[in-house]
């Protein structure tokens, strides 16, 4: 094959390869910042440390909304101090103001992104979508603890201070409730 079919099969080619690429990329990106930490990638736990230290790591709360997100959004303490290793429990407090329900997702993420891998996650508001009705406000808990192994990394034994940042975007409502909400707007 020659001439202008090769070319065309080759950029056919270049085109299902830039694709493929484009398609593993979002996964694999996720995948390798939940693994390593990177970019204030926070873990995830099934249990608490089997381990407390008597040296003390203190723990900021942030929380900021997507510009198009309605609610209001804001954490319930600024900022706690706990031994490392131990688990703490820290609140989120949203409000959807407007007239219609409203669903939400929220992004996170923790500063300085050396501790990334070491604050772990227990259960999270994050995990899951949000779904809040009109003039609803809810305490959304938090659980996590800081792997005692950051005394020892080479860059993490540094950190005395973590800001655990999240941020909410307003997603579709989920199609099991849009349908729900369909079939009483049709009564």
């Amino acid at each position: 094959m020659q001439g202008p079919k090769k070319t065309a099969l080759m950029l056919v080619g270049a085109v299902v390869f830039m694709a493929a690429m484009a398609w593993v990329a979002i996964p694999f990106y996720d995948w390798f910042c939940r693994t390593t930490g990177f970019a204030g990638t926070t873990a995830k736990a099934e249990a608490g440390s089997d381990e407390v230290l008597d040296q003390t790591i203190k723990v900021r709360f942030d929380g900021s909304l997507d510009r198009n997100m309605p609610w209001t959004f804001r954490p319930m303490q600024r900022e706690m101090e706990l031994k490392i290793g131990e688990t703490g429990l820290a609140f989120y407090e949203a409000y959807n103001p407007t007239d219609h329900p409203v669903a939400g997702q929220a992004s996170y993420n923790v500063f300085p992104y050396e501790a990334g891998g070491f604050f772990n996650k227990i259960e999270c508001f994050c995990f899951t979508e949000q779904v809040l009705q009109p003039g609803e406000r809810v305490e959304m808990p938090v659980t996590f603890y800081v792997d005692p192994e950051i005394v020892t990394d080479r860059k993490g034994k540094y950190v005395h201070k973590i800001t655990l940042s999240y941020t909410f975007y307003e997603i579709d409502l989920p199609d099991d409730y849009a349908a729900v909400q369909d079939d009483k707007g049709s009564l």
